[in-house]
């Protein structure tokens, strides 16, 4: 799985929590981030780099896990893995599951969703696109989400908030700071009478409660990396890729494989360790068979840190430069 920095650990932590025997390979593109501000062009340039280093690791499944790469670059990726891996985003199954809880039947009323990313994401017009295609899917003379007689099914609002990930990643999380920002961006227009809200962001789920305080606990504020690891889980589930030992949700016990994520021995190593770290005295994450790796493209003490809040424990950072 890849992001464009640490953000994309909110969905890493889901998985491994969800799936401890998988193996994960992370892969954090912190020397290009964010790319929540960069062309498509370049998006898909550096997702096509990082999935080739990812196929060079024999994953069987690839989660772009970043929204302004999945709105971007998806189709991309998908295509030039072709039949070497299976290709899967963050955006896909949160619009499946905010359809199937907020989309109303018959004559329900219109719903109001509301939508917070980066520039990238929210430019790209994708969330919108796909909850409007998903909730007109019935529909065959009459514009996508909405009835016969042309009423909305849904309503979707979007706004940027480009400044909650340098806020996050500064370590700017329930305080004074991050509240301002936070009353600053949700208090907009865009975002009045919204009933539920995405966070297009794999950065978000860090301030999801401070964002549910906001509103008053009144808005429906989706848990997006669990939805995605979930979305994994009946993947793998379905199609019997879940690592030997793994039982997914079906109760059965999944066939051995590769999963970024990857296959192998569980995550968990010696109790008390950091994930993906070797047991003293024994092989490294660099050398050890079967644990989870944290790849980073720039390293520094900070990005450590702030990983370790964003997987919610302690975890070890492998530099590895593939722009050489």
């Amino acid at each position: 799985m890849f992001d464009s920095g640490v953000g994309g650990l909110t969905v890493a932590h889901a998985l491994h929590t969800l799936l401890p025997s998988e193996r994960l390979i992370y892969f954090g593109d912190t020397a290009h981030l964010p790319y929540g501000d960069k062309s498509k062009e370049t998006i898909v340039k550096y997702s096509l780099g990082i999935a080739d280093f990812l196929l060079e690791q024999h994953c069987k499944v690839i989660l772009i896990a970043c929204n302004s790469a999945s709105a971007n670059a998806y189709e991309e990726v998908k295509a030039h893995a072709g039949d070497r891996a299976v290709v899967m985003n963050v955006i896909d199954p949160v619009v499946d599951h905010v359809c199937s809880q907020a989309v109303p039947e018959g004559d329900g009323g219109t719903r109001t969703i509301g939508i917070i990313g980066t520039k990238a994401t929210i430019d790209s017009g994708t969330y919108e696109k796909k909850i409007l295609q998903r909730a007109g899917e019935a529909g065959v003379d009459h514009p996508p989400g909405h009835r016969p007689d042309g009423s909305p099914l849904v309503q979707v609002n979007s706004l940027a908030t480009p400044l909650f990930v340098p806020m996050i990643e500064e370590g700017f999380v329930f305080d004074d700071i991050s509240n301002a920002i936070i009353r600053s961006y949700l208090s907009r227009k865009e975002l009045e009478g919204i009933e539920s809200l995405i966070l297009g962001c794999t950065h978000y789920p860090i301030i999801r409660n401070q964002i549910s305080r906001f509103f008053n606990f009144n808005v429906n504020v989706y848990d997006t990396a669990r939805i995605v690891a979930q979305e994994v889980q009946r993947f793998l589930t379905d199609n019997d890729l879940l690592h030997a030992g793994q039982t997914g949700s079906s109760g059965q016990t999944g066939s051995s494989g590769q999963t970024g994520t990857s296959g192998g021995a569980g995550a968990q190593g010696q109790a008390g360790a950091p994930v993906g770290a070797g047991v003293p005295g024994q092989p490294g994450a660099s050398e050890k068979e079967g644990a989870s790796r944290f790849y980073v493209s720039d390293h520094t003490p900070y990005f450590e840190v702030i990983a370790n809040m964003f997987f919610n424990e302690k975890i070890c950072l492998e530099k590895k430069n593939i722009w050489k």
